[in-house]
């Protein structure tokens, strides 16, 4: 009787020994650097190393575009203030006198100002027969 208890122990601890060694490889291969979760949590962590860099970067962009934004709306505001301003003195301003029109043949007819830019040409919508000018 005891020396089938001493077969069945020593079977029991080879037993034992053979699963150590199964999980052993397993869980050697589970945390391998290149194929395993190892590998898959070194590539996050280098993401997230990456992310993070690139949040900051974000972040202080958008901070330099909250100041430049904030600049550029106290100019506009300042400019529209003044544009205010000068509309209303334009309301202030006397209604030019027009000359009285007279339209007498013997009257030649007012000249036309020219523009800073120069003469104006215009050009005329073509007759009825279909011939421009």
């Amino acid at each position: 009787m005891e020396l089938i208890a001493d077969i069945l122990l020593v079977a029991g601890a080879f037993g034992a020994g053979i699963y150590c060694f199964v999980l052993s490889r397993r869980l050697s291969r589970f945390n391998d650097l290149e194929k395993g979760v190892g590998g898959a949590v070194a590539v996050l962590s280098a993401q997230v190393d990456d992310l993070t860099k690139t949040l900051e970067t974000a972040r202080q962009t958008a901070s330099n575009s909250t100041e430049s934004l904030g600049g550029l709306t106290d100019r506009a505001e300042n400019v529209a203030r003044r544009l205010e301003l000068l509309v209303a003195s334009m309301h202030d301003l006397p209604d030019e006198a027009a000359p009285p029109q007279s339209h007498s043949p013997a009257a030649p007819p007012p000249a036309q100002e020219e523009t800073p830019l120069g003469p104006v040409f215009r050009r005329h919508a073509a007759t009825a027969g279909g011939a421009g000018r």
